[in-house]
């Protein structure tokens, strides 16, 4: 933790003795105006050179403005002395003091506050260092303090737990698309079991590599649910078909699994071996790519090889759990399959 500010730093002081001023017949408006015109640059007015626009500053030169001495150089007029256009030199009435004092003062709605910045030490959360931070404000300093977040922390705050929601949301999504493709509830429920062996997987390659559970993370965990019921809809499909034919739950699964081993192997691989670079790269960008690259690695390695087994397998729960009769689709087609052929 540090605190994002600038450390007080020697500056001067500018005092002008109006009593003064006012004996010697100087105005004060007069004195601000030199200072201001010979130690910072003034804008006066435009003028055009070689076609463009050119602003027009004034100010002292660089020699006579380096030091508290150049008061002797600056002079304005005086309305006393002969003509009342006596030029008098600001070092009479202004009188530089070296102070230090802090180069900018930090307010926060109008109350005086001081801008604390930090990270969370290694593995914890920014959730964590927020409620110790929190802690600490509420029993450990004086009555009168008060905190309010503002930045990053402020944007996570506001979105709370909308990364969970988003999770929940999408297998909703997926399970309410697949119940319509297939119009059968026990599909999608078999088919969406095997996603939190994806989402394991996941995790378990995240952790290995110490990445944290930043977006990026969860990105690739929106990914891996895709991904994983990829494989599941590959073996269930066929399932499907090949109990429309009339085969026994058993077969039915076995043939199907039988039939897209090789395929999903395939397409797994081909995906993996394409996502390897961003699990691996090192330029600029890394941090976000391999967070996302490792996640999804790790969730079809698992998808895969433990998919493999275990789709089947949560197929014939479900469908014996939810009852394993043919639809209406199953019986149109076995109709249509045994209907003796006319003569």
């Amino acid at each position: 933790m540090r605190p994002n500010g600038l450390e007080d730093a020697p500056q001067v002081k500018l005092n002008v003795d109006r009593v003064q001023a006012q004996a010697m017949g100087m105005s004060v408006t007069d004195i601000y105006g030199g200072i201001q015109l010979m130690l910072a640059p003034v804008y006066v007015n435009d003028f055009f050179y070689e076609g463009r626009i050119k602003r027009v500053n004034m100010q002292a030169d660089a020699p006579y403005r380096m030091g508290t001495e150049a008061l002797g150089h600056f002079f304005t007029p005086s309305t006393l002395g002969t003509g009342g256009n006596e030029m008098i030199p600001l070092s009479n009435v202004v009188k530089p003091e070296w102070v230090t004092s802090p180069p900018s003062l930090t307010r926060y709605n109008g109350y005086a506050a001081v801008n604390i910045v930090g990270s969370q030490a290694p593995g914890r959360s920014s959730g964590e260092a927020m409620q110790v931070m929190e802690a600490i404000v509420a029993n450990d300093l004086p009555p009168g303090f008060g905190y309010d977040w503002t930045g990053l922390s402020y944007q996570e705050i506001l979105a709370g737990n909308a990364a969970t929601l988003l999770l929940a949301l999408s297998i909703v999504v997926v399970f309410l698309c697949l119940a319509a493709l297939y119009e059968s509830w026990s599909v999608p429920i078999a088919v969406l079991l095997v996603v939190p062996v994806g989402v394991l997987g996941a995790i378990l390659f995240s952790m290995a590599r110490g990445l944290p559970n930043d977006i990026y993370f969860k990105i690739g965990m929106i990914t891996i649910i895709g991904l994983a019921a990829k494989n599941a809809i590959l073996i269930i499909e066929f399932a499907v078909a090949q109990r429309a034919e009339g085969k026994t739950l058993r077969d039915a699964i076995t043939e199907a699994a039988r039939l897209r081993f090789r395929p999903i192997l395939m397409t797994s691989f081909a995906f993996i071996m394409g996502v390897m670079p961003m699990a691996l790269s090192t330029d600029a960008g890394a941090n976000a790519r391999d967070a996302i690259g490792t996640g999804v690695i790790g969730g079809m390695l698992f998808a895969t090889f433990l998919g493999l087994l275990l789709i089947p397998v949560f197929f014939v729960v479900v469908r014996r759990m939810l009852g394993d009769k043919l639809d209406e689709h199953s019986k149109e087609y076995l109709e249509q399959v045994n209907r003796p052929a006319p003569r």
